[in-house]
């Protein structure tokens, strides 16, 4: 394998500023960056033009936007849209109905064989299990196993070259991201985490309440201060 194909990443490109703030450490370490987004029937579409625009600003050697329509059987409120967006915060210990069924499983499954195609070593992440609402698939236990998983699941990985899972950020906490973010001179105001599909982010889902308590802590009081 070449130098090159060393230092190559296929990094999960949502649009937001996780997986943004993932991918823009990855290339400050040298790593070239195939950006992999996914169409999966989300009332957020908007997530995706911001993917474009982040994948652009990074300047990723390549960026591919995948449609798989998980909303064909819904059950998320971020696929279905009879089901409302929770507004009241995010409650201990109840997994949200933001929740969509398989969806990083899916998604990490279709980025491995894409690093594998690619010769790429590595899948960059931007899940987090500090300040996130929940989820089973964002979580510390799941990726290690979901590593044992691509290491069996692959001709890389029989042959002991398996495609490493990073999630550099699984352990920070929103504040933390923030920070790194505008150290690493991302633009925010470009990125989208509001589960909501307006023009603008509503400001009450769990998504911007963790986004935007994360801005006042650091000194900022809108998403717009920070362009």
């Amino acid at each position: 394998m070449s130098k090159m194909q060393d230092k190559r990443t296929v990094a999960l490109l949502s649009g937001g500023l996780d997986s943004a703030t993932a991918t823009a450490i990855a290339i400050e370490k040298g790593h070239e960056i195939i950006g992999l987004s996914f169409d999966y029937g989300q009332r957020h579409k908007r997530e995706l033009i911001a993917a474009k625009q982040i994948a652009s600003h990074l300047n990723l050697i390549e960026h591919h936007i995948i449609d798989i329509n998980l909303s064909t059987w819904g059950g998320s409120s971020l696929t279905d849209n009879k089901q409302s967006i929770p507004e009241k915060g995010v409650l201990k210990d109840i997994i949200p109905n933001t929740y969509v069924p398989g969806r990083n499983t899916v998604f990490i499954a279709i980025g491995l064989s894409l690093a594998e195609a690619k010769g790429a070593k590595q899948l960059i992440l931007g899940i987090n299990a500090m300040d996130y609402s929940g989820y089973p698939d964002c979580r510390p236990d799941y990726l290690k196993e979901y590593q044992k998983l691509a290491n069996l699941s692959s001709k890389a990985g029989r042959e002991n070259n398996g495609i490493k899972l990073w999630a550099p950020l699984v352990h920070w906490n929103k504040v933390d991201i923030v920070s790194e973010a505008l150290r690493l001179k991302i633009p925010i105001h470009l990125t989208w985490s509001c589960y909501n599909g307006g023009e603008k982010e509503c400001g009450v889902c769990d998504s911007c309440r963790i986004r935007n308590t994360a801005f006042k802590k650091i000194g900022y009081s809108s998403l717009f201060e920070l362009d």
